[in-house]
């Protein structure tokens, strides 16, 4: 967990965030090991921006990853920077209720969830045929 914090918060500082302000970096690891990276990325069309956790995820289905075993997500702080309602569902394509969701700052970790406590009832790729 503090791995994937450190690097969220390292990799923050390349989020580009011109219209906000808001910095977001995102880590996970994939269920190999192997660690992905994502920041927000703004657009002056602002519906074409892209969340963090949705950069990780791409950067993890690009090396050939399929399932996420925990996510580190780090905003600029005092508050929780929790994955939006479109992330959560993201989230929920590649991995299941119990993924831990580790949430901080540039200070550290603010809090933990689970994926199933964030988004309840959810529906995931079982949903589907």
């Amino acid at each position: 967990m503090e791995e994937l914090i450190a690097a969220a918060q390292a990799v923050r500082a390349r989020a580009y965030a011109p219209y906000s302000r808001h910095a977001v970096g995102a880590a996970l690891r994939d269920d190999k090991g192997r660690v992905h990276l994502g920041v927000n990325v703004e657009n002056a069309a602002s519906p074409q921006g892209q969340c963090a956790e949705a950069s990780a995820i791409g950067a993890m289905v690009t090396a050939g990853g399929t399932c996420i075993a925990e996510i580190a997500i780090v905003g600029p702080g005092p508050h929780l920077c929790t994955p939006c309602g479109g992330c959560r569902q993201r989230l929920r394509e590649f991995a299941g209720d119990d993924l831990p969701i580790f949430i901080g700052d540039p200070d550290g970790l603010q809090e933990q969830f689970t994926l199933g406590a964030l988004l309840p009832a959810s529906f995931g790729p079982e949903n589907v045929g």
